[in-house]
Formats: structure tokens, sequence, C-alpha cells
């Protein structure tokens, strides 16, 4: 019997540990995060729109707490989805571009979220939770090979992957305009001209003796010149192959993707996660193929709204919503899910079908999709329900940034975030339950790309809430408010104006940026710019050099990095049954 007394006694510790882990994850809630693809401010009833239904996004705020200065750390997809997972600026990690590509272009490119990027998945992850990211990505996939995933979501903390690696495009669809197509049909061509010239002067001189060329320089030249010979081909209807497919984790399961059943297959994915997650604690990012171009629609929706193709599809999406939302009350666990809706970056001004408007609506606020620091492409909606910890019906003014969902969720599953890099974000917990009155927010820096466009500043003692411009991008054509012939706004060279003095606005005061202060009608002005550029000098120096992930040779087309569940290179099948 003496024998049997340490059984006993590590069997006791077991069960403790047990109970300990259990009541740990019991008090921890479940976190759902929902992200709206190119949504603008003013779609969302909730935020004014009287003309779009949203019943269940507008449910939301009012069953919990809506902000109206939330702000995106970029002003297109890539950089502000890595800044919302890292909670860091863009350009800490290398995913801010100093090329007009500002996002990730290839789905075979070599550039993504770096793999010593500390995600908040992986945070939850090690705090016991179980972690699926549904929908979309556009954070890269490959470094070196086509199956080393290193920039993969499950290598970012997720346990479960369902999705588009890329985003939607009209190349996707086969029928619209190209996006790509076009874009690649002028770039490549040119470049592959340009280099098979070269390839060819230097044949003839090294044939000729003309100068001494090395064998490995021609040969280096001319596999460069037919990869962009390669990607100019592609534009023909390759991308829809090499860009548009789903995968299941690390396997692909449609390419090319059925764009009319991706979106039922997200919200099936996503209710899915949850029933099978439903007694354990969860993370469940829903990243909407929704509402970006070119906009697939399911019949059920189309021709419902008052807005033509994107009303609808702004429509389907809070049905989508809805559902899941349902879901959640229906597995009993609404009042231990800590919920969020929002959006990547604001509408898109310069997504049109000739007259039709295919973008979103940015309320009153000046500017859209890609343009710096304007505030109509950064401000996105914030909507956080937790029933019976956040109150209800309330309505937050205070700054707060898209970055601030990373040190938030790893404080309420009590994670320990990293101490060996500057974190952006901040806590919202103490904002969101009134605990405190104010954001600790008192600057915010506004990047396009590599370069800092705007900075606003909040002066808690005044109430004033400055926002100093040093950098706009030149509307094409001038007046039209955005950028038509180019199709997005660039950030530098000939297609920007830079301001000496700042162009600066007292958003609390004219929120649409029409009237930019002076020193004749401000007599703060000297003083607020001076206090701007001190915390310019002070953030700048917090920034250290770290690779450039959007790099031209990052951001190319690479065929050894092709994924592809077919004959290379047409890459077909369908898995998905």
């Amino acid at each position: 019997m003496r024998h049997l007394k340490p059984i006993w006694s590590y069997q006791a510790i077991l069960l403790v540990s047990y109970l300990r882990i259990y009541a740990s994850n019991a008090s921890k809630p479940n976190i759902l995060l929902m992200m709206a693809d190119d949504l603008g401010w003013g779609d969302l009833g909730c935020y004014g729109n009287d003309t779009v239904r949203t019943p269940n996004i507008d449910r939301l705020a009012k069953e919990g707490v809506k902000l109206t200065q939330h702000i995106s750390a970029a002003p297109v997809c890539t950089p502000s989805r890595a800044a919302f997972l890292t909670g860091r600026y863009p350009i800490r990690s290398g995913m801010g571009s100093s090329t007009k590509q500002r996002i990730i272009f290839w789905t075979a490119g070599s550039g993504g979220l770096p793999p010593n990027e500390t995600t908040f998945a992986r945070i939850l992850q090690q705090q016991g939770y179980t972690t699926a990211l549904i929908g979309k990505w556009h954070l890269g996939l490959n470094c070196e090979s086509h199956n080393d995933h290193c920039h993969h979501p499950l290598n970012h903390g997720f346990d479960y992957f369902y999705g588009m690696l890329f985003t939607l495009v009209n190349d996707c669809q086969g029928t619209d305009k190209p996006q790509l197509g076009a874009y690649l049909q002028a770039k490549y061509w040119l470049y592959s001209q340009i280099i098979a010239l070269a390839v060819l002067t230097l044949l003839i001189g090294k044939l000729t003796r003309l100068f001494s060329v090395k064998w490995k320089a021609i040969i280096c030249f001319a596999m460069c010149g037919f990869l962009f010979f390669i990607s100019w081909f592609s534009s023909y209807g390759f991308i829809k192959y090499w860009n548009c497919f789903l995968m299941r984790n690390y396997d692909i399961t449609e390419q090319p993707m059925k764009l009319e059943k991706a979106n039922s297959n997200v919200l099936k994915e996503a209710v899915s996660f949850i029933e099978r997650n439903k007694h354990a604690p969860f993370l469940l990012v829903v990243s909407f193929l929704h509402v970006h171009i070119p906009l697939v629609t399911t019949e059920k929706f189309l021709g419902r709204s008052r807005h033509g193709l994107y009303g609808d599809n702004v429509e389907e999406m809070d049905w989508m919503v809805g559902s899941i939302l349902d879901v959640i009350d229906k597995e009993g666990l609404k009042n231990n899910t800590f919920t969020y809706f929002t959006s990547d970056h604001g509408g898109s001004l310069e997504a049109q079908n000739q007259n039709a408007q295919l973008g979103g609506w940015n309320g009153i606020y000046k500017g859209g999709k890609g343009m710096g620091g304007w505030e109509g492409g950064i401000r996105v909606p914030g909507i956080f329900r937790w029933p019976g910890v956040l109150p209800a019906g309330t309505v937050i003014d205070e700054p707060t940034s898209l970055m601030d969902i990373y040190p938030t969720v790893a404080h309420l599953a009590a994670g320990i975030m990293p101490q060996d890099r500057v974190i952006d974000g901040r806590n919202l917990m103490p904002l969101l339950q009134g605990t405190v009155q104010q954001s600790e927010h008192e600057f915010m820096f506004h990047y396009c790309g590599l370069y800092l466009h705007a900075v606003r500043w909040h002066q808690k003692d005044s109430g004033a809430l400055w926002k100093a411009h040093y950098t706009t991008p030149i509307f094409q054509p001038e007046g039209a408010g955005a950028c038509y012939k180019s199709g997005m706004c660039h950030c530098f060279g000939e297609d920007v104006t830079h301001h000496d003095p700042p162009l600066l606005f007292d958003l609390s005061r004219d929120p649409s940026e029409a009237k930019p202060l002076s020193p004749v009608t401000e007599p703060l002005f000297d003083t607020v710019i001076s206090r701007i550029e001190s915390a310019v000098k002070e953030h700048r120096r917090t920034l250290t050099p770290v690779p450039e992930q959007l790099s031209a040779y990052n951001n190319i087309w690479k065929p050894w990095l092709q994924p592809c569940c077919g004959t290379f290179p047409f890459c077909w099948c369908n898995r998905s049954f």
C-alpha cells in the first residue's frame, strides 16, 4: 500500500493542475474579430447612413460601444492588416513600401509578414486559445520555396486557416476590366524588351570579344527577362489561376476559386469553427472578402439596396455578420464573447464602372483608400460588444487605432506582450468600460508607404485635435477629389505636393479638413507645428532599419514560389468537396 501513495499524490497534482487550467480558461472570454475590406466609414446605419440597411452591425453598436475616431495605420490593405495583427506601425515590420506597389502583388512573391513578428494570435495561442483566421489574409505566403509557408497564417499563431491568401480583384472574375492585367501588360512587357535588348548586347559583346562579360551575368539577365516575360504573359488570364485560389490550412482547395460560392464558404467555415470550439476559449478572426471589387454578391441580395451593386454587397455582408452573431447566441456564448467589427481602411473613391460608384462612402471625411493621411482613407468603423462588461449604447469620440486591438485582446487573455520591440497600440478596456475618459494616444503618425504624410495631435488639456499634413496627393483631374487617372493616389514623387509649413487643421472644429489654418487665422499655429515636429523627431528615434517586405524584388512574381495544385502553369483543382 505504501507504493500507492506516490501514485495518488501524482494524480492529485494532475487533478489540481487541470482544475486550475479549466478555471483560468473559463474566465477568459471568447474573442470574435470581424474585419470588412474597403468599407467606408459612412456605409453603416449606426454611423449615420439612412439608405443602406445594416441592422445586424447596427445591433452590435446598440448593444455595445461605438468609436467615432477609430483610425487605420495605413490606407491600403496589406500594411493596415499587418499593423492590426502586430500592434505596430507597418514601417516597423518592413510592411511599408518605397515603391508605388503598397500591397502584396503576388501570392508567388517573397514578401510578407516577417516570421519574427509576434501577432496577437500567437499570444492567445500560448494562453490556451484555439485560434482561426477565416477569409482574406493578403500578408504573403512563401519565402524561398513553393511550400515553406513562412508567411502563412499557421506560422503566425493561427491553428486553423480557410480563405484567400491574396485579395479579390476583377482578374479573379475574368469578366470585368482586369485590374492587375492592365498594369502588367504595360509594365512587364516594357521590362521584358529592355532586358532582352541587354542580353542581346551582352551576348554580341561576348561572342565578338568587344568587351569582357561572364556567362553567369548573361544567364542571370536572360532568366530575369524570362521572368518578366512570363509575368507579362500571365496578365492574359493566368492571374485568375495564380492569385485567386482558396486554401484550407496548407492545402489548396480551389484553384481558381469559384467566386459565386466563396462568401458562403467563408460563412460556413466561421459557423463551423464556433460550433466545434464552443467549450473552450477561442479567437476567431473573420476577414470578409466584402466589399472589395468585383463586389461578388449572391442572387438573393442583388437589386435589394438603393445603391446598386455596392449597396447590395454591403447588405449581404451585414447579413453574414448577423448569421455569425446568431450562432454565438444559439450556442449560449453571447455573454462570454468579446466581439469587434471594423474595416481595414476607408472606401475606395476610384472604384467606378462608367457612372456607377463601386466603392464606399466615407461620410463627411475628405479622401479615401490609398490617400495617405486624409481622414476618409484612414477613419474606420470601430464597434465592440461584451454584454455585462461593456456598457451598451456608448459612443466614444476619443482617438483610437486598429493597432489597439493587439494589447486589448492580449490583456483579455492574460497574455504577455513582447518586451523586445515597440508596441504602438494601447489597451482599450479602460476606455471601453468608462473607467478612463481619454485615450492614451497623444500622437498618431499617418504613413503612405514609407513616407510620413500627416500627424495627429490630441491636445488633451484643451480638447483640440490638431492634424498637420506634410504631404498630400495631387488629385487627377484637378479638383476631382480622387486620383481617377492613375486608379489610386500615390505616396511620393510628382504625384504629391509637399507642404512647408504643413497644412494644419483642427479636426474638432473642421472634421472635413476643408479649411487649412494659418498663422493669421490660428494664433497657436507656430506652437502646434513646433510641438508636432518634436513628436515626429522622437517617433523617428524609435524606428530601426528592417528589410523591406514590399520591395521591387520581393513583390515580383517568382515561378519557384507559385502555389499550384495542378500542372504548372495551369494550376487547376477542386478539392472543396
